[in-house]
């Protein structure tokens, strides 16, 4: 996952998420990937170690797993704690925004369940 810089164009809205060059487009791409969304889930209201999160997230990789709390942490939706211990203890809980994005991605897994069985008949229909 790479994270480049978006300049937007002089007077364009940055949040305005149909435009290529706005800021809301490029947020809107970080967030809106598999592993952010099962990491954002599986944190909730806790705050999680590393490993703890990668138990939690099953089959994501140590590489995915960082890169993801790193592009989280960038965007302010995780916070990050290091405590000074031998090794070094880091811990992960969600920021403000993050449990307020945390309430949409509730939505899309109660969605999900709602319309799984629709959804896995259509797919039948569709493959046959």
């Amino acid at each position: 996952m790479v994270t480049k810089q978006v300049t937007a164009t002089q007077g364009a809205d940055p949040a305005d998420v149909t435009r290529a060059d706005s800021l809301a487009r490029e947020i809107f791409s970080d967030i809106a990937n598999k592993w952010a969304l099962l990491i954002i889930e599986a944190v909730g209201d806790r705050t999680l170690r590393f490993s703890a999160l990668r138990d939690e997230v099953e089959g994501i990789s140590h590489k995915m797993l960082t890169q993801n709390l790193r592009m989280l942490e960038r965007n302010g939706l995780l916070l990050r704690t290091v405590h000074p211990t031998v090794p070094p203890r880091v811990e992960y809980t969600l920021t403000g925004p993050g449990r307020a994005l945390r309430v949409t991605i509730d939505g899309m897994c109660d969605w999900t369940h709602r319309h799984l069985g629709h959804i896995e008949a259509a797919r039948h229909r569709f493959d046959a």
